[in-house]
């Protein structure tokens, strides 16, 4: 494995594109191909069916990226750029992985990786395959579309024999071998088209994208671009740098949409063209090109220059696109449009999506390009979206853009929650698990959830209407439908692969729509088991862990006892958790389903001792208690425990309260603790140590908490509360400790806020003197979870410390299990799973969670399919293979792989498909290049594979690869050969 690719001879590439149409309406991974409607839009004396593409970078590289953007409803196409270091020289340049874009775009890459020799015979081959695809599969006009060459980066080089020569040969390619041998090929494929075939135009482009590197003078940008419109006569476009806004404008924009950690600083500014100097030179090249009688425009934008500082990828600079460079971008266009009263062409990439492309055409901005969004799960199939959503708007001539639609646009996109950056960091979306050769699909949702909810299969449910099993299924490993579909931290939604596309499955609030409709369904039909003799359970503290625990031996038929001092279940959900979080009402329905199994509870009093209650029979005793203690704030002053303050506060009638209130702490119930206080009449703070980004409470309980206005005081450490008063101390942040987070450093100075109480809100603890009492001993957090009393175990809070519900749950079910002893078993009804059809139907749809009518339809079913890796890979190298019995499996061919590394950043697994899946391998170079597990075809039955080993293996006889893998092989070989044909 190396960052070498080579290209595909045009025969072999055609033989995929026409074999796979043929067999399965689709070509190079894209599964719903776009049908152009009739409409046009004029530009450089041609006509483009949309106005969108690929930018010029990773996905215009490759003949069968062209072709796969194309299948979506591309139509217009800027190459990937050309300059005279090519080939090896630029590809041991660009450091590996040299692309991330799981949320913001980063890369590294800048030019064609191929010689530009092999660039343009990959264009025109692209360019030959369309003309002839569009006409033979009916999917636009031949003519329908247009390609852009993009050059760089000075004058000695653009003038320089090499890339003069593609310039030449791509405007005329009639006498290169090229274009002749795709004719060839194309008449025999095609033998009915060939009058068509013969009349293929060799004008493969007459236009060109400037681009140019930081820091080139004015006058050499303008060198450049007389020389291509007047002595190359060719459409020229210009493409600017974001760095034309100024230091200023650019920090203080991506500072107050969150991106305050992106690192640049201002040489590039300083040294890249100004705006005084670039509006009299625009005005010059547009008077130029209107003399010569060509067209003229401004490509917005280029990429960012920023530092590498978080390890995002080798090297010290990468280069910034997509959600972040938006703002920037249409900044520019805005600044533009203004200077020239709308009269100045743009051409816009630089974090167009879905989301905005129907806004930028609609103010006159096209072509639009697209990078980030594409390399995204969903990939190319993303852009058929666009293009429908473009599909009632008007098409006409560009007549001018329009100043105001682009300012409103550039003021509503900084607070836009499509550009934004989230609060808090993304979570990991990995998990731990290696990725299998074979039936590599899995549901991450259902990996982060801590009781391995079957997540897409009750949200199916769900989306048919049938809530009853919906809830059923759920209520097989969760014993709290409401309260965990009301209050659940839900992990899950974290790990959601629509995070990829928009925002995550509401998968909580579907849990609580399946609980309230399905509700009169399931206790209906739950009738309680018979007894099981020989065991019996006694449960310390009805919280929702001893609930849960209670529900499922109660469901087993263990006899199980509840002991809890206060006069009804709930613990610290019903009793300190505000009722406008959760209702009584919720608790109770969980209360009532966990009673139908029969379970004995005994509340208003203190639970007798362990040793009593051997001696009363209880063959198993579980402690789930939760983390009443109040954790130790060091402080002088008026300082009271969370826990305690808010029970008090729910218990009175009519709550009130006046002064200021300070939270010290930043989780959950932090954020509780000071919404109750603001809602009660006082002035809410929220004082931490470090920043918001740090903050241990999730995002969505911290936005809650911002919502109702609560104020926080972030990098200060409380030191005393008196006179009304509360002394903080300014912290500074310093290394990341062993939770990942930057520690917070004192710095010696201090201020004062309002402050007439405050509330601790750190480390709550469970109550050490009943583990005590009953001679358990107490790790760090609490004891262990098979204690050091036999027969004894603790679980939630009591074994955790503060635990969330749903660990709760996870720690009851492990106790049941044991005393039951064995696994909880059940069937998921078949109406549960969707086909692979219709979940590779939903690739590509971005649709947030307000214009959905049920979740269901915005779950992308990844316990069917997944394909991430092959959506999300420019040049089409992790290929799908589908295998005789329905499955789906995974193929890397090496020789179409740079190792750029995008697809490791959306695998769910721990691992890297473009080292870790099994390989195809082209040369025996390559293979031993390479230390990827895989295959090379020798020709006939013969193979050679890499294994534990490297092995020869002869197909035609007995031999010891694993049965599944041989018919992977023999698949690949048998439905798949032009792969390496």
């Amino acid at each position: 494995m190396s960052e070498r690719m080579y290209p595909i001879p045009f025969r072999s590439l055609m033989n995929w594109a026409v074999t796979e149409y043929a067999r399965e309406g689709e070509m190079f991974g894209v599964h719903s191909v776009y049908r152009a409607d009739g409409k046009t839009l004029p530009i450089f004396g041609e006509k483009i069916e949309t106005p969108f593409g690929p930018a010029a970078g990773p996905n215009s590289q490759l003949a069968q990226n062209i072709i796969a953007a194309y299948l979506a409803g591309a139509r217009f196409f800027e190459v990937k750029t050309v300059q005279k270091m090519d080939g090896h020289d630029l590809a041991v340049c660009v450091p590996r992985p040299c692309i991330l874009a799981d949320d913001e775009g980063y890369n590294q890459e800048w030019s064609t990786e191929l010689t530009v020799p092999q660039a343009l015979n990959e264009y025109i081959k692209a360019w030959c395959a369309l003309k002839v695809l569009s006409k033979v599969y009916g999917l636009g006009d031949p003519d329908g579309f247009v390609f852009n060459m993009s050059v760089g980066y000075d004058l000695e080089g653009i003038k320089g024999e090499k890339v003069d020569t593609y310039i030449e040969s791509m405007k005329d390619a009639s006498g290169t071998e090229q274009f002749r041998e795709c004719l060839a090929v194309l008449t025999e494929l095609f033998p009915e088209e060939k009058d068509f075939i013969a009349g293929i135009s060799p004008r493969v482009s007459h236009s060109i994208t400037l681009s140019t590197l930081h820091g080139c003078p004015p006058d050499e940008i303008e060198r450049i671009a007389t020389y291509l419109i007047t002595e190359k006569k060719v459409h020229t476009f210009v493409k600017c740098n974001p760095t034309i806004l100024g230091y200023k404008t650019a920090r203080s924009v991506l500072d107050g949409m969150g991106y305050d950690y992106i690192v640049f600083d201002e040489h590039h500014f300083n040294e890249d063209l100004q705006w005084e100097d670039a509006v009299p030179m625009f005005e010059r090249l547009q008077a130029l090109a209107d003399k010569t009688g060509v067209e003229f425009g401004l490509k917005l934008s280029n990429t960012f220059p920023v530092d590498t500082t978080r390890g995002e990828l080798p090297g010290n600079e990468m280069y910034m696109s997509g959600r972040s460079l938006f703002p920037l971008t249409i900044e520019m266009c805005n600044r533009i449009s203004h200077q020239f009263k709308g009269k100045m062409r743009i051409s816009f990439a630089g974090g167009a999506e879905y989301f905005n492309c129907d806004k930028l055409f609609d103010a006159g901005i096209w072509p639009i390009t697209v990078a980030t969004t594409i390399l995204k799960p969903g990939g190319y199939n993303r852009l058929k979206q666009m293009c429908d959503k473009l599909a009632d708007m008007p098409f006409r001539a560009f007549s001018g853009t329009d100043s105001a639609a682009l300012e409103a646009m550039s003021v509503e996109c900084r607070t836009n929650v499509h550009h934004v950056k989230p609060i808090k960091p993304l979570p990991a979306r990995k998990s731990e698990q290696p990725v299998p050769w074979l039936d590599c699909f899995t549901a991450p949702c259902k990996g982060g959830c801590p009781i391995g909810q079957d997540i897409p299969e009750y949200i199916e449910l769900c989306r048919k209407g049938l809530y009853g099993p919906a809830l059923k299924l759920i209520t097989e490993k969760n014993a709290l439908p409401f309260i965990t579909g009301t209050i659940c931290a839900h992990r899950c939604q974290g790990k959601c692969s629509r995070n990829f596309y928009d925002e995550s499955v509401q998968i909580r609030d579907t849990k609580l729509i399946a609980a309230e409709k399905g509700y009169d369904a399931l206790m209906a039909s739950i009738h309680a088991p018979a007894k099981r003799s020989g065991k019996k359970v006694a449960i310390i503290g009805g919280g929702p862990t001893g609930m849960a625990a209670a529900y499922f031996l109660g469901r087993a038929g263990v006899e199980t006892t509840i002991f809890e001092r206060e006069n009804s279940l709930g613990g610290i959900v019903r009793h300190v958790i505000p009722a406008f979080r959760i209702s009584d009402e919720a608790i109770d329905k969980d209360v009532a389903l966990m009673r139908k199994y029969n379970v004995d509870v005994r509340l208003g009093a203190p639970a007798p001792s362990v040793d009593e209650l051997k001696k009363q029979g209880y063959t198993h005793i579980l402690l789930a208690v939760g983390a009443w203690k109040p954790g130790k704030l060091d402080i002088e002053g008026n300082v009271v425990g969370v826990i305690g303050w808010m029970k008090d506060m729910k218990r009175q009638v009519k709550p009130s309260l006046t002064g200021s209130v300070v939270v010290v702490g930043a989780g959950n119930t932090a954020m509780d603790a000071a919404r109750v206080a603001k809602r009660m009449g006082a002035k809410a703070t929220i004082v931490y140590r470090r920043t918001k980004k740090y903050m241990p409470a999730d995002e969505h309980e911290l936005k809650l908490a911002i919502d109702d206005g609560v104020e926080f005081v972030e990098l200060a450490a409380p030191v005393k509360q008196a006179n009304g008063k509360l002394t903080l101390e300014k912290m500074v942040l310093g290394e990341p400790d062993a939770s990942g987070r930057r520690s917070p450093v004192g710095t010696g100075e201090y201020f004062d806020i309002p402050c007439d109480l405050v509330v601790s809100a750190v480390g709550e603890k469970v109550d050490s003197d009943l583990m005590a009492a009953n001679g358990i001993e107490m790790g760090r957090k609490g004891p262990a979870f098979k204690t050091n009393v036999e027969g004894v175990y603790a679980a939630g809070d009591c074994h955790r410390g503060p635990a969330t519900v749903v660990e709760g749950i996870a720690d009851a079910a492990a106790f049941a299990e044991i005393v039951i002893g064995e696994k909880h078993t059940y069937e998921i009804p078949e109406q549960a799973y969707v086909t692979k059809a219709e979940a590779i139907a939903k690739k590509g749809i971005l649709k947030m969670a307000k214009d959905a009518c049920c979740e269901g339809s915005r779950c992308l079913d990844c316990n069917t399919v997944c394909e991430n890796c092959a959506d999300s890979c420019p040049n089409r190298a992790n290929v799908v293979i589908k295998m005789a019995d329905g499955s789906h499996q995974i193929l890397h061919v090496d020789k179409m792989c740079n190792e750029c590394g995008n697809c490791t950043h959306f695998c769910p697994y721990a691992s890297e498909p473009c080292h870790d899946k099994f390989t195809l391998f082209q040369t025996e170079e390559d293979f031993a290049d390479s230390n990827n597990h895989g295959v090379l075809f020798l020709g006939g039955d013969r193979i050679r594979v890499r294994l534990a080993e490297v092995q020869d293996v002869d197909l035609s006889k007995p031999n010891d690869l694993p049965e599944e893998l041989e018919c992977f092989i023999l698949t690949v070989r048998d439905k798949y050969a032009y792969l390496y044909n």
